[in-house]
């Protein structure tokens, strides 16, 4: 039973490093596609969508962060 409670922990702390991960792969990205369109005169239908997709991923992992009360530096 405490080799299961182990592994579960183990898994748990795998998981919340990979969460922790892609949150800031996707906030990056975020910013870069951001970046892009302040850049742009016009941007395309097809870069909004992409700031759009890039923004719902990031809030995503952000919620998911925060469900299970990760922190990062003195965020949480």
């Amino acid at each position: 039973m405490t080799m299961g409670f182990l592994q579960k922990k183990k898994l748990r702390k795998e998981f919340d490093k990979k969460l922790i991960e892609q949150l800031m792969r996707q906030k990056e990205e975020w910013n870069r596609q951001k970046r892009l369109i302040e850049n742009s005169l016009e941007p395309s239908p097809e870069v909004l969508y992409e700031l759009k997709v890039a923004e719902a991923k990031y809030f995503f992992y952000l919620r998911e962060a925060k469900k299970r009360y990760l922190r990062l530096g003195g965020w949480k």
